[in-house]
C-alpha cells in the first residue's frame, strides 16, 4: 500500500503545479505572509480572504480552504465558520489547523462549530494539539507541543474516526491517518522547529494538495512529505534559523513528484 500511495502522492505534487489551485487561507497574523509565499512557491495561488463579509462567498470560488486558529479574533472566528459553510455548499475541501487549542479552550468550541458543518477534510496539528482534541493528556506550551510520537498514532486515529476526516499529527515523525490507514513520514529536520510558522506552512500545503486530490490521506502525506524534504534540502544550505527560513522557501520551489519518490521516507 505504501509504495502505491507514494506514487499517488508524487502525482499530486505535480498536479498542484499543473493546475495552480486557488487556496483561500483564513490564517493567523504571525504567519500569514509565510503561508502565502510557500503556497506560491509550491505552485498554488493564495488568497488571504478573511473578512467575515467575504469569506463565505469566496470559499465557494476557491479550490480549497485553509483555516488556522492561531490568533483567533472574534471577526476571524466568524470568517472561519462562514468559510467552512461556503466550502460545504460548493463541495470544496477544508483543512483545519487547531493551532493553540491545547492552551486556549475556546478554540475547541470553534472547531465544534466547523465540524458540525461536516467540512473538516484534513485536520492538521502538532502532536500535543491532536492529543488534546482527542481527550488525551498532553503537554503543550502555547502553540508548541511538548509531546513525541508515542501518543500521536492513538490520538490521530481517534480524531479521524470522530470527525470522519484525515488527521496529520506533526512531530519528529509525522503521523497521517484516516482511521484505517496509518502513514509515518520520517522526512524533516529539527531546525523546522526553530522558525515560526513551519506547521502553519505545512497546513497551507495540505490545502493545496487537497485541492487536486480526492484521497485526503494521500493529499496530506504529499504535503507533509514535501515540507519535510524541503526542510532537509534547506538545511544542506543553511544551518541557522534566519538563513534556513529563506532556504526553506527556495527548497519547496524545487520539490517535484520525482523528488518525493526519490527522497520520501514513509513507514
Amino acid at each position: 500500500m505504501t509504495d502505491r500511495m507514494i506514487k499517488d502522492a508524487a502525482q499530486v505534487i505535480d498536479r498542484v503545479r499543473q493546475n495552480v489551485p486557488l487556496i483561500q487561507a483564513v490564517t493567523n497574523y504571525v504567519t500569514i505572509n509565510d503561508c502565502a509565499n510557500i503556497l506560491l512557491a509550491f505552485g498554488a495561488s493564495p488568497a488571504m480572504v478573511e473578512a467575515r463579509e467575504e469569506a463565505g462567498d469566496f470559499a465557494q470560488y476557491a479550490h480549497a480552504v485553509y483555516i488556522n486558529l492561531g490568533t483567533l479574533t472574534n471577526e476571524q472566528e466568524e470568517a472561519c465558520v462562514r468559510a467552512a459553510a461556503g466550502a460545504k455548499k460548493a463541495g470544496k475541501p477544508v483543512v483545519l489547523d487547531p493551532a493553540g487549542c491545547g492552551a486556549v479552550p475556546r478554540k475547541a468550541d470553534v472547531i465544534a462549530k466547523i465540524a458540525a458543518l461536516g467540512r473538516i477534510d484534513i485536520l492538521k496539528g502538532n502532536t500535543g494539539e491532536i492529543m488534546v482534541l482527542a481527550g488525551l493528556d498532553a503537554k503543550v506550551r502555547g502553540v508548541d507541543s511538548m509531546e513525541n510520537e508515542a501518543g500521536a498514532e492513538e490520538a490521530a486515529g481517534l480524531l479521524a474516526k470522530k470527525y470522519g476526516c484525515t488527521v496529520a499529527a506533526t512531530g519528529e515523525v509525522d503521523v497521517v491517518t484516516d482511521g484505517s490507514r496509518f502513514v509515518h513520514v520520517h522526512n524533516g529536520v529539527e531546525l523546522l522547529t526553530k522558525i515560526t510558522g513551519a506547521g502553519c506552512m505545512a497546513g497551507a500545503l495540505c490545502a493545496a494538495t487537497a485541492a487536486v486530490c480526492e484521497d485526503m490521506t494521500v493529499a496530506a502525506c504529499a504535503a507533509m512529505t514535501a515540507m519535510g524534504i524541503a526542510g532537509e534540502r534547506a538545511y544542506q544550505k543553511a544551518s541557522l534559523p534566519g538563513s534556513f527560513r529563506v532556504a526553506l522557501m527556495d527548497a519547496i520551489y524545487t520539490v517535484t513528484g520525482d523528488t518525493l519518490k526519490e527522497m520520501g521516507e514513509w513507514a
